[in-house]
């Protein structure tokens, strides 16, 4: 099955209904597919199937088009991340060799800069701009000039779509997915969500298009909802929207949804609409979902386990598991729920061997949504896909009730004077204080006990908690070795598009001494849309 079968299915079954809103346009599912059709065509006029076409840009409705319309031209989708500098995308290109690159203007300089040594890349297409173009380039618009709406010949086992890690342990790597791994995590993700929503399902979308998180666009079509499209993520806007479209499914990151419960603003807007909100992509703190819940008590409430490498979620954490831990079950707060239907999921030590319940272990998956190869890394490959299961570097546990729950990233966890901490256990006690906004736990170099546990905190607006009092909180809720030697505080941590703590830029700083610095803010874009 391709990519755009998912479309098309919708399409067949409800024409007229609407796909995609963003801003002031709208497409219908017909009018959507049909524009796929024809940008898939007009590729062809300028790139030959087995080609890569690298997009950078933020969300807009050409984005999506390229979803669908780059895998059916029979060429691979390269996700580039806006927020990367042009050496950075420079050696993206420079890995994954695409002959095409769509931008907008808001990124023409770096992608111009970061093109300059890429042989492979003949031609620019920008998807904005007056003209609908821009010197040097090729409008966006001019792809669909004479187009037919049909699907040119494709195969389901071509690439579809390359996504580079985020590398937050290191040097990111291109995950190579087929046309057939996206369409089983799609499928296998419309399997087991609950879908319990009366009426119209209204979602809001507010990721960036360019994390793995964007396969749930295609969920959202698969089931012919109606979805509304953010440029970027803001609080604000988006409470606006949740009011003004009457949005009924929300979703976002934990760090998304801890901005939303804390602005000021969240008052004055009516979100009685919404009756489902999913979040994921980063470990969600105890408290916040807790709070989320509380401010929220008519929506249900679910969470997916997942990767770039498997193309979305494995693993599903049901609204009802979320209502048995309001009623008590706080465990469940942690848990990351279970496998969903089409997927295969072991606990494993470092022989391969299945563990105990309730022992820690490596999270492995097996299943069609795996991905092929990570691009020219054949040595990195070989080191994921051992056995036919692919090796996560999560670790986890699963409990006599068959709840999983992730401990750490293998290559997060701290050896203080020889014993294992978890940074999560950590984070999650840090998270429980008042003061504390967010919080990431590394482990620093020392001499004598070969790591001592550090704890980064964030703290919330107007706090300015002592390193004192932060290790005494914690020293009265976990064993001696696992608490912060060191507490640092910033304004604000790294972190990659979607929130999650860049726990590699933080090692990497405390090792040179220095304090850590956030991320850079991404450029500030006139789109003409309601977050601008």
């Amino acid at each position: 099955m391709k990519i755009s079968d998912l479309l098309q299915f919708s399409a067949s079954r409800e024409p007229g209904a609407t796909a995609l809103v963003f801003d002031d346009r709208q497409l219908s599912y017909q009018q959507l597919y049909e524009q796929v059709c024809r940008l898939a065509n007009g590729l062809r006029r300028i790139a030959e199937p087995g080609d890569r076409v690298a997009i950078l840009s933020e969300n807009c409705i050409e984005y999506v088009l390229a979803y669908y319309g780059v895998p059916l031209a029979g060429m691979g989708l390269v996700f580039l991340n806006y927020r990367l500098s042009a050496r950075e995308v420079a050696d993206i290109l420079d890995d994954s060799r695409p002959t095409v690159l769509i931008t907008e203007q808001a990124y023409l300089e770096t992608s111009r800069t970061a093109s300059a040594g890429v042989e492979s890349i003949h031609t620019m297409v920008c998807v904005d701009g007056s003209d609908g173009g821009a010197a040097g380039t090729v409008p966006f618009a001019s792809l669909f000039e004479g187009s037919p709406t049909t699907e040119p010949d494709t195969s389901d086992e071509s690439l579809a779509w390359l996504l580079y890690t985020s590398g937050t342990t290191g040097k990111a790597k291109g995950a190579a997915l087929s046309h057939r791994n996206v369409t089983t995590a799609v499928c296998n993700s419309a399997i087991s969500w609950d879908s319990s929503e009366p009426g119209p399902v209204r979602s809001l979308f507010p990721w960036p298009l360019c994390h793995i998180a964007g396969y749930a666009v295609l969920v959202s079509h698969l089931q012919a909802q109606t979805l509304v499209l953010m440029r970027r993520y803001d609080p604000e806007a988006f409470l606006a929207l949740v009011q003004d479209k009457r949005i009924t499914s929300i979703t976002g990151a934990p760090t998304m949804l801890a901005m939303l419960l804390r602005h000021p603003a969240i008052d004055r807007y009516d979100t009685s609409s919404i009756t489902r909100i999913g979040y994921g992509s980063a470990p969600m703190p105890a408290q916040v979902l807790r709070e989320a819940m509380q401010r929220f008590p008519s929506a249900g409430f679910q969470t997916g386990f997942g990767m770039t490498e498997l193309g979305g979620n494995v693993m599903i954490h049901s609204m009802a598991d979320h209502v048995a831990a309001a009623q008590g079950r706080t465990e469940l707060l942690e848990s990351i729920g279970k496998p969903m239907a089409l997927s295969a999921v072991r606990i494993v030590d470092d022989d391969g061997n299945d563990v105990a319940r309730n022992e820690v272990g490596e999270l492995v998956v097996r299943g069609e949504q795996v991905l092929t190869h990570y691009w020219n890394r054949p040595d990195a490959t070989e080191e994921a896909l051992r056995d036919g299961w692919l090796h996560t570097g999560d670790m986890a546990r699963c409990d006599d009730a068959g709840y999983f729950y992730i401990v750490d990233r293998k290559k997060d966890m701290v050896l203080s004077g020889g014993e294992n901490v978890y940074s999560r256990e950590v984070e999650e006690v840090l998270h429980q204080h008042s003061a504390v906004g967010a919080a990431a736990v590394v482990g620093q170099p020392d001499e004598l006990w070969g790591e001592l546990v550090v704890a980064v905190v964030e703290p919330r607006a107007g706090e300015e908690p002592a390193e004192r009092d932060i290790i005494e909180f914690c020293t009265g809720r976990l064993a001696r070795y696992k608490c912060p030697r060191r507490v640092m505080l910033v304004d604000e941590l790294p972190r990659n598009t979607v929130g999650k703590v860049l726990k590699r830029e933080l090692r990497a700083q405390l090792g040179a001494g220095a304090a850590p610095a956030p991320t850079p803010a991404a450029p500030s874009v006139d789109s003409g849309s309601a977050q601008s």
